[in-house]
């Protein structure tokens, strides 16, 4: 059974999104799902590239000028 868990980090800073990513991910088994909200700009072109570094799948949505929705996979 996979678990879901979802993380807000619109208006926050880098690196703290990625690393507040991060140490979600570090918590979840692999297979388990992240919803992430983050703001476009310098978060989405650093935690995105960050995350499939660190061996997650990474899928951005959204059309909200504003903020992207990441659902992250883990990777283990």
């Amino acid at each position: 059974m996979t678990a879901s868990r979802s993380l807000d980090l619109r208006g926050t800073p880098c690196p703290v999104n990625f690393v507040r990513c991060k140490l979600t991910l570090e918590t979840m088994h692999p297979g388990d799902q992240l919803d992430v909200d983050l703001d476009r700009g310098e978060p989405e072109e650093m935690v995105v590239p960050g995350l499939r570094d660190a061996g997650h799948q990474v899928i951005v949505s959204g059309d909200d000028p504003a903020w992207v929705h990441l659902q992250v996979t883990c990777g283990g």
